[in-house]
This record gives C-alpha cells, structure tokens and sequence, in this order.
C-alpha cells in the first residue's frame, strides 16, 4: 500500500484449513499484512485486528475476555456461523468490535476488517457463497455440514450431548439429529468411533484433551 500503512492481522481459528484459507486471501489484499495464524491459542504479537473464529472451542467468552482485555490487540472481530445470535449482545457488551457470518464474501469480510480498525461496529450476517476458504471446513468432503461437521469436532474433544445443546443454543433433540445424520454421513455407529473419526480428520484442536462416552452413542441417544 502506498503511503498507507497496512492492517496488521492475527487469524485465530481452531482448524488450520479454515485458518490458511483466511490468511492466504488476506495475505493477496495490500490493505492487510498478516502477522500470525494460530491454532486454538490467543496471538503471541501485537496487531490491529484479531479475526477469531470459534469453530468448536466451548471457552470462547474466556477467550474472547481475554483477547478483548490484553492491550495488544487493537480490535477483536469475531468471525464464525457456529454464534447463536443471541450471544452477540453479550459479546459487544464485552468489547468485541463486530461480527461476521462466515457466508459472506471475502469482499465483505474483509472490508468488515478495514471498519472495525476504523473504530466502527460491525454485524454481518448475510448469506451467500464464503470465497475465504472455497467452502471448506473439517468433514467437508464426506458430506457433513458445518453444523453437523461441527458435532462431530464437539464430540471428538469429549462433549457431551447436553454440553453441546447449550453450548450451540439447540435443543438436545436437534443435536441428536444432527449427530444421528453425521454418524450416517461417515459410516460410523458409536461415539467411539465418532471420536476417531474426528482425530484422522483434523477435528482436535492443538490444546483439546479427547475422552470418549459410548454411553453417548446413537443406541443412547433415544
């Protein structure tokens, strides 16, 4: 960028696929300079804006506390489809400069960056086709959707079903579904094999510990 400084970026984010999907679209745009990518951690280096995606970290308001309160992190924006909308209130009233909607655009994304280094607030939670990382996400390739490739990922770090309901704002019948129809997409019957799954796929985030319940398996869950 000429005579203007460049955005400086933490992507933070529990999957590296999601996490170098970002870094490699902010890293073609001159209004950003990515300074880290991590895995499930806060950054270890100052920077402007953190773009934290809490894809399946179940602590995410101590994460967000603490980012929002360590002084060398200029904003924090959250960046995710795994929010209950009604969280969101409590997490601008912590000080978190925005969210979006991992459906929107990489066009939208990162002009939501440029406003929250502004100063501004930001809400982005329209839909469309996500270009930051070509629709990818863990369990992508055998036919799990976000939601349901998330219960897997929550599952694989040993959550159990009633966590998980409150966790992700759902009843504990609709995570049930949601399990019943990820099992069947993965060709898999009991929370055990579930969990293996889940860690041949990348879905156990570098600070996860993974105990498994096959009390919690599609024969338990009613």
């Amino acid at each position: 960028m000429t005579g203007t400084k460049a955005i400086t970026v933490s992507v933070v984010n529990d999957y590296p696929v999601v996490v170098h999907g970002v870094h490699n679209m902010l890293s073609s745009d001159p209004r950003f300079e990515v300074i880290e990518v991590a895995t499930s951690t806060t950054p270890d280096n100052p920077v402007d804006v953190v773009l934290f995606d809490a894809f399946a970290k179940i602590d995410r308001e101590d994460a967000l506390a603490t980012m929002v309160a360590d002084p060398r992190y200029g904003r924090v924006l959250i960046y995710s489809d795994t929010i209950d909308p009604r969280q969101l209130t409590s997490f601008f009233g912590m000080g978190v400069a925005g969210y979006v909607s991992k459906t929107v655009d990489s066009d939208d994304l990162a002009d939501a960056i440029v406003q929250v280094h502004r100063g501004e607030s930001v809400t982005k939670l329209a839909t469309g086709t996500c270009d930051v990382t070509n629709g990818d996400w863990p369990g992508r390739l055998a036919g799990l959707s976000e939601r349901e490739a998330e219960m897997i990922a929550l599952i694989t770090q040993g959550t159990t079903n009633q966590d998980i309901a409150a966790t992700c704002f759902l009843s504990i019948n609709s995570v049930k579904s949601y399990i019943r129809s990820a099992y069947r997409k993965i060709g898999v019957t009991r929370r055990s094999q579930a969990v293996l799954w889940g860690i041949t796929h990348g879905m156990v985030p570098t600070t996860a510990a993974v105990e498994v319940d096959d009390s919690q398996s599609p024969q338990a869950l009613g």
